[in-house]
């Protein structure tokens, strides 16, 4: 039998490749990854660091930073009655959300839900106002808080009615009610949507299940469909708090944090300090507490609400 001569160019032990797999797979997770984390450093930790180092300054943001003050800063922060103000303002408008707010979301969500007819118009009512940008509510409702009944349409009704007109924006006894109506009015729809959402993953089966049983409207609700809805529910306060720490828009446009500083936010009063008053050190000072103070509540309210999904299981 002939034998052929093996090739000396094939290696009967070949080499093996300079990378294993699994290394090849986290250096492609790693590269896909790369941009987002550039972008992430960039414009979020790097801001933020560079806050921290500034709010140890007394700054205008003209120049470099020279003047150290240390935390003088933030004792000063801390000790002013407008900032205490504000902060009890934040506190109102997160309260008032909790109890009123979200619980208005969640009852138009069950209303248009499951079988109201034309549900899918009512929908689109409900959602509009989030559409819309915050400017444009902020001006439309100070249109509608006038204090001229000749020109606002709220007093217009009430002076109608035969009822005294208020200064809505000008009252520091009702000013932060009327913001909270307008913030009520442009997020209630935000959050009508999540809960949209999570009656839609609810099995019906299981309603008519305990209906079966004998479980009225009250029952049914309390006892299946909010149980049910505790994912929803948790993403919900979650984001209303933040947002409420966090509102500025709304309230500048409309009052400025005024009169008096009755509407005055922790925002309004980073922005006044921070770009009006061109102290950029004492503002950075501010933006690390309400940084902080979104952290503690964040990492209470993870601990707090762990957990399991109801839904998880069905």
């Amino acid at each position: 039998m002939q034998s052929f001569p093996t090739s000396p160019n094939v290696s009967k032990n070949p080499r093996p490749p300079l990378l294993s797999r699994k290394t090849k797979d986290g250096l492609g997770i790693a590269l896909f990854l790369a941009p987002a984390l550039i972008l992430f450093v960039l414009f979020l930790i790097y801001p933020i660091i560079r806050s921290v180092y500034y709010s140890t300054f007394n700054w205008n943001g003209l120049g470099p930073a020279t003047k150290y003050i240390g935390i003088n800063n933030y004792i000063k922060i801390l000790s002013d009655k407008v900032f205490m103000q504000a902060v009890q303002n934040v506190l109102v408008i997160i309260v008032c959300s909790l109890a009123i707010q979200l619980p208005l979301a969640m009852l138009l969500a069950v209303l248009v839900g499951r079988d109201l007819p034309g549900r899918g118009i009512f929908r689109t009512i409900f959602f509009l106002p989030y559409v819309l940008s915050e400017v444009n509510a902020a001006i439309m409702w100070m249109l509608l808080f006038n204090a001229n009944p000749q020109r606002g349409l709220i007093n217009g009704v009430l002076v109608a009615l035969g009822l005294p007109a208020v200064a809505w924006l000008a009252d520091m006894r009702v000013v932060l009610f009327a913001i909270f109506i307008t913030l009520t009015w442009k997020y209630f729809g935000f959050h009508m949507l999540l809960y949209l959402t999570g009656l839609q993953n609810i099995p019906t089966e299981i309603e008519e299940a305990a209906r079966m049983d004998g479980a009225n409207a009250f029952q049914n609700f309390f006892y299946i469909t909010l149980p049910l809805l505790s994912s929803p529910i948790r993403t919900s306060v979650y984001m209303s708090v933040l947002g409420s720490i966090q509102q500025f828009i709304v309230v500048w446009i409309m009052t400025g944090g005024g009169p008096v500083n009755a509407s005055e936010t922790m925002a309004t009063y980073m922005y006044r300090f921070g770009f009006v008053r061109f102290q950029l050190g004492y503002g950075s000072a501010v933006t690390i507490i309400m940084f902080i103070l979104c952290v503690i509540f964040s990492l209470i309210y993870q601990q707090l609400t762990k957990k399991p999904d109801y839904l998880t299981g069905l």
